[in-house]
């Protein structure tokens, strides 16, 4: 890997092209480079789960409304969408917006978390869409997806966005249209125009994961991509970017983020060099934000330990920076304790997740979050007593470079009524590639016939499976293989009009 320091640079210094960091970034992916196995067959893995979560999420509100608009964009040679009736095809920006918003509902997809946070499972249904409107051979998806998560996060690994308020999708519109180029076998001035582009559009607050969460935290992602999608048209038809969208003086980093004298560091892969970023990359066992996954493991395994959930009078939690700003008592945000919020809300509440998997010694992602189960009296009553607090060696375990030493769990500290104290600590969840049971590819199998199970017939089931275990070897009119049908029947339509 080779690091790139990145800072700002005064206009009438004209920074070389060639050493912007969006030039690096078009260059590794207009490379040649050999592929890594265990990064394709990740690849595999990870559209395996992004099916799961979108077939699962297939009739929630925020999905029926992203597939009604898309289905106004039908197009003769264009993109499927999840759900719907092969033979029927859709403009890719819109089928990228649709099966984007599919696989995002549900929280439940992979993840990275480094200097910043993301989900690079994102990027898979923009690059999907274009694929099939281009007729895009399997190995070049798969070239594609490879280049995408190594992008977006080395991204992750050197630029903080959430330090201003800035939502996580400006890496994802970046590693998009990155994606993409690769893909197409696009030149390195074209890649180059895109990545800019994708970056200057994409960049929006994190007031979508503040409060009172709204379904806009399901649409972000695809939206994203359907940016990233439409940079890439612009460049490919010879149109340019703001430019250097880094390092310029009004750029994103001058005005957005730490301003004229920061200084980043970007590690990227040496051009020809095999990427293997997404296997730094974990999927989630659970429906939650990431940092609640091994603390759902820690419950798990505490309700087996307390003999009488009645007999708790406190419960802290002592983690990293993020777990406690973002998802616990450190976010100031009433909602997290609300019986009454929405899902998005309470997927992003480690006190509700924790007081329930505590409960249950379990974890749905549909009856976890009922309304009936939140305003349940004994898990309001624990859910409560809990407290989250910073642990600066939980903060530096978060940020360490070595996979291997990076965590995302807690201590967590139960004082019953009798003062006696019962001390647990986990630092990865057991499906993290480092934890007690990695996800391998039956895993991800498994989670999928889970998911669907009574959603999709058997049949398509195996059909899908077979198929995208043989992606490599799909061809150029094949693509639309990685779709699944379900009964139209079974199709939820919102009969709301909009525009389209």
């Amino acid at each position: 890997m080779k690091i790139h320091k990145v800072r700002v640079f005064a206009s009438k210094d004209k920074l070389s092209k060639k050493n912007q960091l969006a030039w690096k970034i078009a260059e590794i992916a207009s490379d040649n480079a050999k592929l890594n196995k265990d990064s394709v067959d990740m690849v595999i893995n990870r559209i395996i789960d992004n099916a799961s979560v979108a077939i699962a999420s297939l009739n929630r509100k925020a999905v029926v409304t992203s597939r009604e608009m898309a289905m106004k964009h039908s197009r003769s040679n264009g993109a499927t969408l999840f759900g719907i009736n092969s033979k029927k095809k859709f403009d890719c920006e819109w089928a990228a917006w649709s099966n984007g918003t599919a696989v995002r509902e549900l929280d439940f997809h992979d993840t990275f978390l480094a200097a910043d946070y993301s989900h690079p499972g994102d990027n898979i249904p923009a690059l999907m869409a274009v694929a099939q409107q281009k007729k895009v051979s399997g190995l070049n998806l798969i070239k594609g997806i490879i280049t995408a998560y190594e992008v977006q996060v080395n991204l992750v690994k050197g630029i903080c966005l959430h330090k201003h308020k800035v939502d996580h999708i400006a890496h994802l519109g970046p590693s998009v249209a990155a994606g993409i180029g690769t893909m197409l076998n696009l030149k390195t001035e074209t890649i180059y125009q895109a990545v800019q582009q994708a970056l200057h559009v994409t960049v929006s607050t994190r007031q979508s994961r503040k409060g009172e969460i709204s379904s806009w935290k399901a649409f972000a992602p695809a939206h994203a991509g359907k940016l990233g999608i439409e940079a890439v048209d612009r460049a490919m038809r010879g149109e340019g970017a703001p430019s250097p969208i880094y390092e310029g003086e009004d750029s994103v980093i001058a005005r957005i983020l730490d301003g004229k004298k920061a200084l980043y560091k970007v590690p990227l892969p040496k051009k020809n060099q095999e990427k293997k970023a997404i296997l730094e990359t974990y999927t989630k066992e659970y429906s939650a934000e990431y940092q609640a996954q091994a603390l759902i493991d820690l419950a798990k395994k505490l309700n087996k330990k307390i003999d009488n959930l009645n007999e708790i009078k406190n419960i802290d939690i002592y983690t990293s920076h993020h777990t406690h700003y973002v998802i616990g008592t450190g976010a100031n945000d009433p909602q997290k304790m609300d019986p009454n919020a929405s899902r998005e809300t309470l997927d992003h509440s480690i006190m509700y997740i924790f007081a329930v998997a505590l409960e249950d010694a379990d974890w749905h992602h549909v009856k976890s979050y009922s309304k009936s189960r939140a305003r349940k009296k004994s898990t309001i009553k624990i859910w409560r007593s809990i407290k989250t607090h910073e642990d600066k060696k939980w903060t530096k375990r978060y940020h360490d470079p070595n996979p291997k030493n990076k965590a995302f769990g807690a201590k967590v500290v139960v004082t019953l009524k009798n003062n006696k104290k019962i001390i647990e600590e986990q630092g990865v969840a057991d499906a993290h590639p480092y934890g007690l049971r990695p996800f391998k590819r039956a895993n991800y199998i498994k989670k999928f016939l889970t998911l669907t199970k009574d959603i999709i017939p058997k049949t398509e089931s195996d059909r899908f499976l077979r198929d995208i275990q043989n992606l490599r070897k799909l061809k150029s009119n094949q693509l639309h293989k990685l779709n699944i049908e379900i009964n139209s029947r079974n199709i939820k339509k919102n009969k709301k009009i909009g525009i389209f």
